[in-house]
């Protein structure tokens, strides 16, 4: 069986910019889900998340780096999400991005140096503009746009938040560590 090797390229310069990150801030809606809000008949609102980004969550903590979920809303599903994921630090309801973002910076130690943040939209925006490495999903408003460092090919919900997970994951060194992990894994059946 062969080995498994890297397929992932970045320039130079963008895996410069994105090492460092000790944490990432990610919007919920139009990120990690697709933006639509859908509504059940008794009013509960569903989202539809991705497999993809829940495993880029995963590694990105596995390699000591802290993702952290500030949104502007709040559900159930949103939180059985972030549950299922192991993500204990969030802040749902707050439309007021940044005084969140500074608390959870302050309680970990950290610095906007050391942050990134991945946003689609206006209340994003303050944010990315502090963040050291800022990146916005492909479908993301201009203005977000405007401000990343990275623009996804993906879009919000379709992968979007795993392409920024790669990325730092090779920026830290970690990726190809991770990925011979799996062949590993593969070579001695299944794993847990």
């Amino acid at each position: 069986m062969q080995d498994l090797i890297p397929a992932l390229n970045y320039a130079p310069e963008l895996l410069l910019q994105a090492q460092g990150i000790r944490v990432v801030f990610f919007d919920v809606d139009g990120v990690l889900t697709d933006g639509g809000l859908y509504f059940s008949e008794s009013g509960e609102t569903l989202k539809r998340f991705h497999t993809l980004d829940g495993q880029g969550l995963k590694l990105l903590q596995q390699v000591g780096i802290t993702p952290v979920v500030i949104s502007g809303r709040d559900s159930p599903a949103l939180r059985l999400r972030l549950q299922a994921l192991g993500i204990t630090h969030a802040r749902l309801g707050t439309e007021d991005k940044r005084p969140a973002a500074e608390e959870f910076l302050q309680m970990l130690g950290l610095t906007w140096l050391q942050a990134a943040a991945m946003g689609d939209d206006w209340p994003d925006l303050p944010l990315m503009q502090r963040a050291a490495f800022a990146c916005a999903p492909a479908n993301g408003h201009a203005q977000a746009k405007a401000l990343a460092h990275h623009i996804t090919a993906e879009r919000g919900g379709e992968g979007a938040v795993r392409a920024l997970c790669d990325v730092l994951l090779v920026a830290c060194g970690h990726y190809a560590a991770l990925l011979a992990q799996v062949g590993v894994n593969a070579h001695n059946g299944p794993s847990a």
